[in-house]
């Protein structure tokens, strides 16, 4: 039976471990052709993405835009101008190791082409359908310690982070969040209950998410991002047992009360 609609507009922008294939030789050169190597270096990819991602944040009923490239070919969740080290084109990993052999060198032309290919799309697909939703939430993985790529580097993460904006420009109106905060510790505390990372947090390590925040703005519908401390649900690399299904029943009730505070 087809789940009734719901206003509800969900992202994975990183939840894609797949690469073009000019990304991937422009990273790998001739190792691209070796089956083995190519295996081993996008399952690398896809790790420090947010695996599994459009798994735990699908919602019956809702609309979900999974980003079909890696965030390491172009990061939708990015403006389109961040040149930074974290930016929309990374040319380091997390680990803050050159993803690119040495003396690449991406050229403004190259960039822009990328951008064309990757980042535009995806964009463009959430201006087609944003209009007339009542909610959106991106959903996004984090690692459970703040890596050297990162503004909290060492520092142990929250079981859940809530990304509602900065007060002075939320992308979630601020009467809102307490209810929202709460609505998260109700979906998710039994899950989060004797884990090391066993709290909700709001705005930490970060205050906003960039696809809420650009998108509310433009479009007036209410919007935040949400990440999952990816220890909840995977072991060196190995997905725990039943932890993926018990994330998506949790974030279910979570958004739909979300929706409903919007309403």
């Amino acid at each position: 039976m087809t789940a009734p609609a719901l206003p509800l507009l969900i992202l994975t922008p990183h939840s894609s471990g797949a690469l073009p294939p000019g990304v991937l030789l422009d990273m790998l050169g001739e190792a691209a052709f070796d089956t083995a190597q190519r295996g081993a270096f996008l399952r690398q990819i896809f790790l420090d993405g947010d695996p599994y991602t459009d798994l735990i944040y699908h919602v019956p009923g809702a609309r979900q835009l999974c980003a079909p490239w890696s965030r390491f070919a172009a990061d939708t969740n990015r403006d389109r101008d961040d040149t930074g080290d974290n930016g929309v084109i990374k040319l380091l990993s997390f680990g803050r190791q050159p993803l690119y052999p040495p003396g690449f060198t991406l050229t403004p032309q190259a960039r822009e082409a990328r951008l064309s290919a990757v980042w535009d799309p995806y964009e463009a697909s959430i201006v087609s359908v944003l209009s007339g939703q009542r909610l959106m939430i991106v959903g996004h993985s984090m690692a459970p310690l703040g890596p050297a790529l990162g503004p909290d580097t060492g520092s142990p993460r929250p079981g859940i982070t809530l990304m509602l904006g900065l007060p002075e420009a939320p992308s979630l109106p601020t009467p809102h969040w307490e209810a929202v905060e709460a609505a998260a510790n109700e979906a998710f505390g039994p899950l989060l209950a004797g884990e090391p990372s066993h709290r909700v947090a709001v705005g930490e390590p970060w205050a906003d998410d960039g696809l809420s925040v650009r998108h509310s703005r433009r479009s007036g519908v209410p919007a935040f991002g949400i990440e999952v401390n990816a220890g909840l649900y995977l072991r060196g690399g190995q997905v725990r047992p039943g932890q993926l299904a018990r994330l998506n029943a949790a974030f279910g009730r979570f958004a739909r009360a979300a929706l409903e505070i919007m309403s």
